[in-house]
C-alpha cells in the first residue's frame, strides 16, 4: 500500500486488525510501527520475526523515504529531521493516535529523532539494538574483538568512505558479525538504495547526537540490546538509558546476542515486547 505525504509516496504493509471484538463492542489495539534498519533497505528485515505481533497488535511495516518501495525523493531529505516529520505525518494521514514506534539500529536513529522531536505524539518507544550517537572508536573495537584486525580495517574503510567496492568486503567480512547465529553466504540485498547508504553513512552517521535532547521524551520507553552488538554497541545502549527518564525507561540486556536479537532469540524479544504493550 501506498499514501503520499510530506511531498512523498511511501510504501508500507500491516499485519493484524486496529479493532479486536470483545462480546458485542469494538476496542482498539496497539498500532506498532515498525522502523526499519539500514539506511537504504526495507521493511523486510522485520518479517517473518514481528509477525507474531499480530496478534496482540496492529503491525505496520513502513519503508522510509529513500528506502525500499518508497519514492526516493532528493539527497538533501536524506536525513533525520526529514524522516522524523516523515513518521509523524504518516501516521496523522492515517489517524494513528499514539503509536508504538519500534526502531531498530538505523531505524532506532529515526525513532529517537522522532520522539525527541515530538514528544507528545508517540504512546510509546521501543528502542532496538542502537545507540544515541556512533561511536566509531567503540564499533571499531568490537569489530577486532569479533573479527580481528582485518574486520576493523574493512569497517574503518567503510565508515570512512563507503564506496561500493568497499561495501562488497563490509558485507563479507563484517556483516557476518552482526549476529551469533550461523550465516552461509551473505550477499547484498538486492533492494539496498546504496547511494541512500552512502549519502547518510559518510554524512550524519557521524554527526547525530541525541544524548542532550533524550530527556524530551515523554513516553514509555523499552530498550532492548545485545551484549556481543558489533556496529553499536552495548555500552552505547547503556549511555542511551542513561539518558532516558528513569521513570519511563525499561532496559532489557541479551547477554548471548549481537545486533540482530530479534532473530537471534525471538521469543525472549516478542515476549518482552508483548508485556510492554500490555503493561509499559
Amino acid at each position: 500500500m501506498r499514501i503520499h505525504v510530506n511531498g512523498v509516496s511511501l510504501f508500507f504493509d500491516t499485519e493484524g486488525s486496529s479493532l479486536e471484538q470483545r462480546g458485542s463492542a469494538l476496542h482498539e489495539r496497539p498500532t506498532v510501527l515498525a522502523i526499519h534498519g539500514g539506511p537504504g533497505i526495507d521493511h523486510a528485515m522485520y518479517r517473518p520475526t514481528l509477525s507474531p505481533l499480530a496478534r496482540v497488535a496492529q503491525v505496520i511495516y513502513l519503508d522510509l523515504r529513500g528506502n525500499g518501495r518508497s519514492e526516493r525523493s532528493t539527497p538533501d531529505r536524506w536525513n533525520l529531521a526529514t524522516w522524523a516529520e516523515d513518521v509523524r505525518a504518516f501516521c496523522d494521514a492515517l489517524e494513528i493516535r499514539k503509536p508504538v514506534v519500534l526502531g531498530t539500529s538505523f531505524g532506532g536513529f529515526v525513532a529517537q529523532a522522532y520522539a525527541t522531536r515530538f514528544p507528545e505524539h508517540a504512546g510509546k518507544l521501543i528502542l532496538c539494538s542502537t545507540n544515541p550517537r556512533f561511536n566509531l572508536t567503540r564499533a571499531l573495537a568490537m569489530f577486532e574483538r569479533l573479527g580481528g584486525a582485518e574486520a576493523a580495517a574493512i569497517a574503518r574503510r567503510f565508515f570512512q568512505d563507503p564506496t561500493p567496492e568497499v561495501f562488497q568486503q563490509y558485507i563479507q567480512v563484517c556483516a557476518p558479525l552482526y549476529t551469533r547465529l550461523p550465516v552461509q553466504n551473505p550477499s547484498p540485498d538486492s533492494r539496498i538504495q546504496f547511494d541512500v547508504a552512502r549519502h547518510f553513512i559518510s554524512g550524519e552517521w557521524h554527526t547525530f547526537d541525541f544524548t542532550r535532547e533524550l530527556e524530551r521524551i515523554r513516553c514509555p520507553t523499552l530498550v532492548l540490546a545485545g551484549e556481543h552488538d558489533v556496529v553499536l554497541p552495548f555500552e552505547g545502549s547503556e549511555e542511551l538509558v542513561a539518558h532516558l527518564r528513569p521513570e519511563l525507561v525499561r532496559f532489557e540486556r541479551f547477554p548471548d546476542c549481537g545486533h540482530t536479537l530479534l532473530s537471534e532469540r525471538p521469543d525472549r524479544s516478542l515476549a518482552i515486547i508483548e508485556e510492554f504493550l500490555a503493561n509499559g
